[in-house]
């Protein structure tokens, strides 16, 4: 059975129907591609190759993997990347009891949808031996809806969450064969999120922050046709602070909220290889800390029927587990404006059956990708990537607080990625 702390507010008071009763604001994005709630798709030219191209070196987009592959980009580099994400998230009932075990109940439709992610990449060498860049992406967000009614109302409804990244970035240049680079993240992240309530009628959740963050990393070129590069990204603390409001009451349940969210670290090992001049091999193994997310407190910072300022509303457990994401690729030459790509990775999952909700089905995947790359002039290239994410069944066994039963079944998922990338080079 999921595990949940019980909820605190006043005696007497309907407090299970509370907006944070441990399935909405642990909602933040639920995955797109990688475990957790990471997209994985930042480079219309690594899709291909199942994000395993960080050493690649390709074009702008590779600064968001390591900012010292600007040191084998030209004089300036433009990438501009329009992906397009499709999920599929279909929860199928296995024995639910209590309020989420109605007879009539259903078990919803697609909770997926379909996302636009759009990054923009630059980088220009100043001289010889410094770069400078920028990136602007999205590294998180999605948005989700399960149908008013479903057997499931009182733990989730709607999640729309996202995250926009600005990273400034310089590398340098050690050596012949060696740069080293890395940058700043600023990053602001939005949610709302809602939920039936009961007699509080529909519960709704906005909030927000920004944050900063850095990154660090190095390319060494042993040789001419090999590239290994290592780069580090930290963690991010929000401090997110919003208002929680319910469609029943007047406004007298209304209070606003805070809780202090870490996304994690994560460190990546990448490897390019050019065999034969037509072939190109690039493997990477990412690590992810996310057991950084082992629970948030929610607290009111203002008053309402339901607690005093400064009292706890909830304590959400997520229990996460660090991850490994490992790809390879492999790209070929047709001839000197064609080139295709394929590529395949297996990430693990970072949640676990005990505290896994409908909202966040993550659950260990396997990609499978291919791709095209295609030179239109002098200046311009041209990248398609199409990523297809096998997702593992996720078993859910959750619980809300002040509401009997369980809500248990199993989330049956995919997702389809189309990246287009346009590079130009001056």
């Amino acid at each position: 059975m999921g595990q949940r702390r019980n909820f605190h507010g006043k005696r007497g008071s309907p407090t299970h129907t509370s907006l944070f009763n441990g399935n909405c604001v642990g909602a933040l994005p639920i995955t797109v591609q990688g475990a957790g709630f990471a997209i994985l798709a930042q480079s219309g030219s690594a899709a291909g190759t199942a994000f395993s191209a960080g050493a690649a070196a390709e074009d702008a987009s590779a600064l968001w993997y390591n900012a010292a592959a600007m040191g084998y980009l030209p004089a300036r580099s433009f990438s501009f990347v329009a992906n397009a994400i499709d999920t599929s998230f279909q929860f199928h009932n296995r024995g639910s009891t209590g309020a989420f075990g109605l007879p009539g109940a259903n078990d919803s439709g697609n909770a997926g949808s379909l996302a636009g992610v759009p990054q923009a990449y630059f980088a220009m060498a100043l001289n010889d031996r410094w770069r400078i860049g920028i990136a602007v992406d999205t590294p998180f967000g999605l948005k989700t809806h399960y149908d008013s009614g479903w057997r499931g109302q009182l733990a989730a409804l709607d999640s729309k969450s996202s995250a926009y990244d600005i990273g400034p970035s310089v590398a340098f240049k050690v050596n012949d064969k060696l740069w080293f680079g890395g940058g700043l993240d600023w990053q602001r992240f939005s949610a709302e999120l809602t939920n039936f309530a009961g007699p509080l009628g529909r519960a709704d959740l906005k909030a927000s922050d920004s944050s900063i963050g850095y990154n660090v990393g190095g390319m060494w070129s042993p040789a001419e046709t090999l590239r290994i590069g290592m780069s580090y990204r930290s963690s991010i603390v929000y401090k997110l602070r919003g208002d929680a409001s319910f469609s029943v009451g007047g406004g007298i349940f209304n209070s606003s909220a805070r809780t202090e969210l870490t996304v994690p670290d994560s460190l990546a090992i990448s490897v390019f290889q050019s065999v034969l001049q037509q072939f190109e091999l690039t493997g990477s193994v990412t690590w992810t800390r996310w057991n950084r997310l082992q629970k948030l407190s929610v607290f009111r910072t203002s008053s309402s029927a339901l607690g005093g300022n400064g009292t706890l509303i909830t304590t959400l457990p997520f229990d996460w587990a660090n991850t490994v994401l490992v790809g390879g690729g492999v790209a070929y030459h047709v001839n000197a404006d064609w080139k295709t790509r394929v590529g395949i990775a297996h990430d693990s999952a970072a949640s676990s059956d005990a505290t896994r909700t409908p909202r966040l089905p993550d659950q260990a995947r396997w990609l499978i990708s291919v791709g095209v790359h295609r030179v239109l002039g002098p200046n311009g290239t041209v990248d398609l990537g199409f990523v297809h994410d096998f997702v593992k069944e996720a078993t859910i066994n959750d619980t809300v607080p002040g509401v009997p039963g369980t809500l248990s079944g199993t989330v049956k998922a995919h997702v389809n990625a189309l990246s287009l990338q346009y590079n130009l080079r001056l």
